[in-house]
């Protein structure tokens, strides 16, 4: 595309300055971990909201405020007071006709009393759990998780959605995203973690990534793949060495609120910040309408 470093990273700059707001927040299922004050339960209600973040928006936030709200408003503190055994029979009594898409209520009880089974085990949430160990890189740190919760959960195909493994391949970007809230410090992430190498981070790969950085070349691949991910943070990084993932959520935001429609025309497409250096659609009507 022959855009220079400094000009794609000035309309990166400026879609941030429009999607970086507390409006666009509203429509993120980030929102529903910042409602609670505690780290530990902000961490746990991020640990169920990642990894239900998928599917249209809005019903997928209730379904995530719907999946937290028999543990009331101190949900870490609920999970810790109660044994394992008592804490199964009261979500599975509560959760019995949950749904979100591919997870179910049983799906979603195994995955609560997992953080529990963690964080008793760490003393301290799932930091430690996900910290790479002595010469451990992140992904197989957290590799290491997946395959354990593989083992440990039930086998069914929400529990198996929310698995994927990093050391095969996958994008992992629901573990991406918590990651990212849990360590990073800028808005509008929790930047709860502190011993995490924050310089590792992934940038989490929804469609909407895929399909804005492939306009703005940000990566040269098709499949979306970790591969993929791995490509557009170190483009990401060349703009911004220390916070390379600070335009995630613009630029997923630019999808998720419907503002970008996949072909380029100056009629929808001349007031985003993109617009000069997207090539969405064919080659010739980029070249027309540039």
């Amino acid at each position: 595309m022959g855009t220079s470093t400094a000009a794609l990273k000035a309309r990166l700059d400026g879609l941030c300055a429009r999607y970086d707001t507390a409006g666009a927040l509203v429509m993120d299922p980030l929102s529903v971990p910042l409602a609670f004050t505690a780290p530990l339960d902000r961490e746990l209600a991020a640990f169920v909201a990642a990894h239900l973040a998928y599917g249209r928006v809005e019903p997928m936030i209730r379904a995530v405020r719907g999946a937290l709200a028999p543990l009331g408003s101190r949900p870490a503190d609920w999970l810790r007071e109660r044994t394992e055994t008592v804490a199964r029979e009261e979500l599975t009594h509560s959760l019995t006709s949950w749904t979100w898409r591919f997870h179910t209520g049983p799906d979603l009880v195994a995955w609560l009393l997992a953080w529990k089974q963690l964080d008793a085990e760490s003393g301290g949430g799932l930091e430690p759990q996900l910290l790479p160990g002595s010469g451990e890189t992140p992904d197989q740190a957290l590799s290491r998780v997946v395959q354990r919760l593989r083992r440990d959960l039930p086998a069914s195909y929400g529990t198996r959605f929310s698995l994927p493994d990093p050391l095969a391949g996958a994008a992992c970007k629901r573990w991406r995203m918590f990651l990212r809230w849990m360590v990073r410090r800028g808005w509008p992430d929790l930047g709860l973690w502190t011993r995490y190498p924050s310089e590792r981070l992934i940038i989490p790969l929804d469609t909407h990534v895929a399909r804005v950085s492939r306009f703005i070349g940000l990566t040269r691949r098709a499949t979306p793949d970790g591969k993929m991910a791995r490509e557009i943070t170190d483009s990401l990084r060349r703009l911004d060495p220390i916070d390379p993932l600070r335009y995630y959520f613009a630029l997923s935001h630019l999808g998720i609120l419907g503002d970008c429609p996949g072909v380029r025309k100056r009629s929808t497409c001349a007031a985003c910040p993109l617009y000069a250096v997207c090539r969405a659609g064919s080659e010739s009507a980029a070249r027309i309408l540039s």
